[in-house]
């Protein structure tokens, strides 16, 4: 089975080498990216691309990505938003648009709880106008925010609601499924036509970890639980939020609280519908006969 990885990391900040130090990574590489991708049939990825603080700074594709040791022709990648920096330079919504203007720019992810706006504030609408121009997802980090400083009430997947409600012709993604309020989720993605979810950073670590996050029956039977009470595994894509998990061990993990006859939404054509580049990338790569 071929498999999109519609949520990953892959930047030179040191934040994420960090992080790939302290689980195991000995290759946080493209070259180390691209073998992984290859021992599980990964063929296409996005990356989300962290905004930098600092204005005019690229938060797009290709310059914030680790390509300097080996070239990776399957990745797309969504623009990350800075609303601070939308809030000071004027010309902070030209660099975005800027960004999607190019090939291998497909969506724009939004780091709600590490910026402390709710979705619909007001500073998002040029963003959203955007999104509709160029027929692009908005992706939104929910749920736990790895900072301390984060705040949640920013980042709770309820605050989608209202924005799905406003912008009825944009699609949105819940990223992470809004961990810990996965029952949210579930109902955000079952009311709203609009909201889809991804399945990345449900656990982060090694594979020692995951596999004992994997034994953790309550947790896994929650995930489950909201997964059925939606019943909507068309709007649901993997996603692994590597360098934070191996994709490999990660995929088995997806692949057992996902019931087999959904695998080839959830692990692949999903991503075709709501990534509009995606279709073109994967024909490209000679890979379109599930298309």
């Amino acid at each position: 089975m071929k498999i999109i990885d519609s949520h990953l990391h892959f930047s030179n900040r040191e934040g994420f080498k960090t992080t790939a130090r302290e689980i195991g990574y000995l290759n946080y590489s493209a070259s180390g990216l691209k073998k992984e991708f290859e021992q599980s049939n990964v063929v296409a990825g996005v990356i989300m691309a962290t905004p930098d603080r600092k204005p005019y700074k690229p938060s797009g594709y290709p310059k914030e990505f680790i390509l300097e040791d080996g070239t990776l022709d399957c990745l797309l990648s969504c623009v990350g938003v800075n609303p601070e920096q939308i809030k000071q330079n004027s010309s902070e919504i030209n660099f975005i648009e800027e960004e999607l203007n190019k090939n291998m720019v497909t969506g724009i992810k939004i780091y709600a709880g590490y910026f402390h706006y709710y979705v619909y504030d007001a500073i998002y609408d040029p963003i959203y106008e955007l999104a509709k121009k160029y027929n692009v997802p908005v992706a939104i980090h929910c749920g736990n925010t790895q900072s301390s400083r984060g705040l949640l009430k920013y980042s709770h997947p309820l605050t989608i609601d209202e924005l799905a409600v406003k912008h009825q012709d944009i699609t949105f993604i819940i990223c992470h499924m809004g961990v810990p309020w996965i029952m949210d989720t579930a109902e955000l993605i079952s009311k709203n036509h609009n909201v889809y979810t991804d399945l990345s950073g449900l656990i982060a670590g090694n594979r020692e970890q995951i596999k004992k996050m994997q034994d953790k029956k309550l947790y896994v039977e929650y995930i489950k639980q909201g997964l059925e009470y939606a019943s909507q595994y068309n709007k649901v894509l993997f996603g692994s939020d590597w360098p934070l998990v191996p994709i490999s061990p990660y995929i088995e993990f997806i692949k057992d609280i996902i019931p087999e006859a959904f695998h080839e939404n959830v692990f692949y054509k999903n991503a075709l519908a709501v990534f509009p580049k995606m279709k073109k990338l994967i024909q490209s790569l000679n890979l379109n006969d599930c298309c």
